[in-house]
């Protein structure tokens, strides 16, 4: 049955494609006002065109979650057009240094992941929080992932960085709780999104081309399948979940 989100309003990183995609679609059409956050501006208006043509209401922000100035700004806006933030579900995030040696890891690609997964979480946190304790209630959906917290990764940053998110989940759902707001974090396995079957075609060149890549990318997950996880974290029927949730 699908939940109820009506008159939810909820702020959605990493909304063109993807999760982010599927999710942004899905609590539309239960009921919520959407502001989706994206660097990709042409999915992002495809997705945004597609949520309001179905009957939805879904604005886009080119929001760069490394840029704390260009966060604060489409927070203190998304907050003005929704009237309020009730649910943050953040999946904005990069996969990049697949099955690249240690030794031999370039610093750039480690920067560069750690800031958008790991301080990206952070700065959209930190003010979309200023505005819930304002309100004394509200939702944040983080997305971590298996790698780094239940195990290891194709790319060094990729998985310290996800590790870092759990962590950050961790904390943040202590002291939050005070203020009313619920923290989750979502650990997606094996989803057919841009960034997993790019992924996978990296590690399948890397393994020597062994197998067959079309039957390696059909067997990842629908994002559609794992955006009701994300659908329901953000209702209210979701009052009693506390910590993690993993998904296929």
């Amino acid at each position: 049955m699908p939940v109820n989100l009506s008159g939810k309003r909820i702020i959605i990183t990493g909304a063109a494609t993807g999760i982010g995609r599927s999710t942004t679609v899905r609590v539309s059409a239960s009921g919520a006002k959407v502001a989706a956050f994206d660097v990709n501006d042409a999915d992002g208006a495809a997705t945004i065109s597609d949520v309001n043509e179905s009957g939805g209401d879904a604005r886009y922000w080119h929001v760069d979650v490394r840029d704390e100035t260009a966060v604060a700004g489409a927070v203190a806006a998304a907050e003005t057009w929704l009237g309020g933030v009730d649910v943050l579900i953040h999946i904005a995030g990069v996969l990049q240094g697949a099955a690249l040696e240690l030794d031999e890891f370039p610093e750039d690609i480690w920067d560069t992941v750690i800031d958008i997964n790991l301080r990206g979480s952070f700065t959209i946190c930190k003010y979309v929080t200023s505005v819930m304790k304002k309100q004394n209630k509200g939702v944040i959906i983080l997305t971590a992932s298996g790698a780094g917290v239940h195990g290891g990764s194709s790319s060094f940053a990729y998985g310290s960085s996800k590790g870092g998110v759990h962590g950050l989940s961790l904390v943040m759902e202590s002291h939050l709780e005070k203020y009313n707001i619920r923290v989750n974090d979502v650990l997606p396995g094996a989803v057919r999104t841009p960034l997993k079957v790019t992924n996978v075609q990296d590690m399948h060149d890397a393994g020597g081309k062994q197998g067959d890549l079309g039957d390696k990318i059909d067997s990842l997950v629908s994002p559609d399948d794992v955006s009701k996880v994300y659908a329901f974290l953000a209702s209210d029927e979701a009052g009693m979940v506390k910590g993690s949730v993993r998904t296929r």
